[in-house]
């Protein structure tokens, strides 16, 4: 027979309000039964990380400090440090007047540019495409088409094939031959996918009744609501047209048509001077090289310090929606 008393205790025996047992380590310790992460910080703990996050901040902000007080430096300064200037003894631009005066840097940097803003814009376009049409589940060999941009993900066709595919249709020692290659990412298709999935029915449902196509729904419905995660990818591929080096290694032959990572290998890798006032500068000594491969560093590296803190705040939305719904 069952009693009041007893339909206040749990299947264990224990009264609801009282707290579970304890296990024979946490009754050694004297610690209550309790997620981790609900546990007040210690001091030590706190140490720890405090400790933790100083080491990986200087860890990244030391060499960017090196890098920009080398290339504000004058040849006095960088021969009696030796090379890299830990700690600025006199502070001159002559290292970026001669690169923004005009000539291979200056044109270089024109260069990274118009790639990074064509080459993102027709990635995006391609990827958002593709990621819409795949994350409708009715459209045409949905999944076959998925399965195969799945496999390009783990099966390459090589170097080689890829490159006398690029040179066979023509696009050597083109613009393209930068863009082409590699415009798609497999990866950020199936985020965005993710991320269009999940996008509620109902207002899609509601649009085709008002009698709304596939362009419209894409264009006033799903990409409004997806500018996080427009942002997100839209920063990877720029920072990735902005950094590309190697295929302007195979493709492109004439300089001219050098991205500034290009110009930036040949400084660093191959201690190339560009010809011009810049190379007849650092030979009479008036500029040191090695404060024009800093500056040049700093050059390619501002773009990108830039624009990431205004997508920051689209990461964790972005990205972790996208990655789990998919």
């Amino acid at each position: 027979m069952t009693t009041s008393l007893d339909l206040d205790k749990t299947p264990g025996g224990w009264p609801v309000d009282s707290p579970p047992a304890r296990t024979p380590l946490q009754r050694l310790l004297g610690t209550e039964q309790r997620p981790v992460w609900e546990d007040e910080p210690t001091r030590t703990g706190l140490a720890f990380k405090g400790f933790g996050l100083f080491a990986i901040c200087a860890v990244i902000l030391v060499p960017i400090w090196v890098v920009v007080v080398t290339s504000l430096s004058d040849t006095k300064a960088i021969n009696d440090a030796g090379g890299l200037v830990v700690w600025p003894k006199t502070i001159t631009f002559v290292a970026y007047k001669e690169l923004l005066s005009g000539g291979a840097v200056t044109r270089a940097a024109t260069v990274s540019i118009g790639l990074t803003v064509v080459g993102t814009v027709f990635s995006m376009v391609i990827s958002i495409l593709c990621a819409y049409g795949l994350s409708r589940r009715d459209s045409i060999a949905h999944r076959p088409l998925l399965m195969t941009l799945m496999a390009t993900m783990f099966f390459g066709a090589g170097l080689i094939p890829t490159y006398l595919l690029v040179t066979g249709i023509g696009l050597s020692n083109s613009y393209w031959s930068m863009i082409l290659p590699s415009a798609i990412s497999v990866f950020n298709i199936l985020v965005l996918r993710g991320f269009f999935m999940d996008t509620a029915p109902e207002l899609i449902d509601a649009a085709r009744i008002d009698g709304a196509g596939e362009w419209r729904i894409l264009l006033q419905i799903v990409m409004p609501l997806s500018r996080a995660v427009v942002a997100v990818i839209s920063l990877f591929y720029a920072v990735g047209y902005w950094s590309q080096w190697f295929n302007a290694m195979l493709y492109i032959q004439d300089s001219d048509k050098y991205p500034l990572q290009m110009i930036l290998r040949q400084l660093v890798l191959q201690h190339q001077v560009p010809p011009g006032a810049m190379g007849a500068a650092v030979s009479s000594g008036q500029i040191n090289s090695l404060a024009v491969q800093m500056a040049v560093m700093v050059l390619a590296l501002i773009p990108v310090a830039v624009l990431s803190p205004f997508v920051q705040k689209h990461f964790q939305k972005g990205m972790l929606t996208g990655a789990v719904k998919g």
